[in-house]
């Protein structure tokens, strides 16, 4: 076992005991749960706790290297999309499908933003942005301090990773700072429009907590983007969790051949449940 993981472990026994002493749900994590929930998968994970902007990370190597976000800037260009009024409800009419057929069924049909951003759906988001357009889109990179803020030339893809093009950049931890950004109210956008965005990220809620989070899947140049579920390099989760009263902020990032974004969900709900927080 190597050094950085036995930090990573201490770090994981600080925080535990830090949840429990904020009255927060915990279980203890054992150094078996926690190196069960990662196996040999490279990665990050980074928990802020938005009240007093406490943070953990677990992979401290890679937390403040930039990436690629992946769908997970779907969380972003929603926003923008409220903002502008280009969105109005979750189970609206979001997208009518342009009749071609692609690699994932669930994008061959008609859109909702609700089956949009649960299904994932690349074309519908690369409309919003369409929509939205190339200068309101950089003015509101601006306004949120989103990664580099660079659309690289790429106005409806620039979240996208593909061989031999740059996307927009921001690294697990600033992920995990624009989440509690959004949620603390410290974003220069609405409430409602902040409410109507967490509803449409919820994942699962248990006795313990709710989940909230969008995935993302992709390659680091290595191919013309992912032909399939399985055809990554990399995956995140990034969202927030509410337990026990309080908010927390996680950014999940796993790297490695056949990684995608469900295997950044696996690993953070193993986490976060060991944390006693879902």
């Amino acid at each position: 076992m190597d050094c950085s993981y036995k930090d990573g472990m201490k770090a994981w026994v600080f925080l535990l005991t830090m949840i429990w002493s904020a009255g927060a749900p915990c279980a203890e994590v054992t150094e078996e749960e926690a190196r069960n929930a990662f196996g040999d998968v490279h990665g990050v994970f980074v928990l802020r706790d938005c009240a007093s902007g406490e943070e953990t990370v677990f992979g401290a190597e890679t937390a403040d290297t930039a990436f690629g976000p992946c769908s997970t800037f779907k969380i972003w260009n929603s926003l923008i999309g409220l903002e502008e009024g280009i969105i109005t409800e979750p189970d609206a009419l979001f997208w009518s499908w342009d009749g071609e057929e692609r690699n994932f069924p669930a994008w061959n049909a008609d859109q909702t933003w609700r089956s949009a951003f649960a299904a994932s759906c690349v074309p519908a988001f690369q409309d919003l942005a369409r929509k939205i357009g190339e200068e309101r889109m950089q003015e509101w990179l601006e306004k949120l301090d989103y990664g580099n803020r660079d659309q690289c030339g790429r106005p409806d893809a620039f979240w996208l990773p593909r061989a031999g093009q740059k996307t927009v950049l921001i690294t697990p931890r600033e992920q995990a700072r624009m989440v509690c950004r959004m949620i603390d109210g410290k974003l220069p956008v609405k409430a409602e429009s902040v409410a109507k965005l967490t509803e449409v990220m919820k994942l699962v809620n248990t006795e313990r907590g709710t989940l909230y989070g969008k995935t993302g899947s992709g390659l680091r140049g290595e191919a013309d983007g992912p032909k399939s579920e399985v055809d990554t390099d990399m995956g995140w989760l990034v969202g927030f969790v509410e337990s026990g009263g309080k908010k927390y902020a996680y950014a999940c990032l796993v790297l490695g051949g056949g990684l995608a974004g469900k295997d950044a969900r696996r690993v953070a709900e193993a986490v976060l449940g060991s944390a006693g927080l879902l």
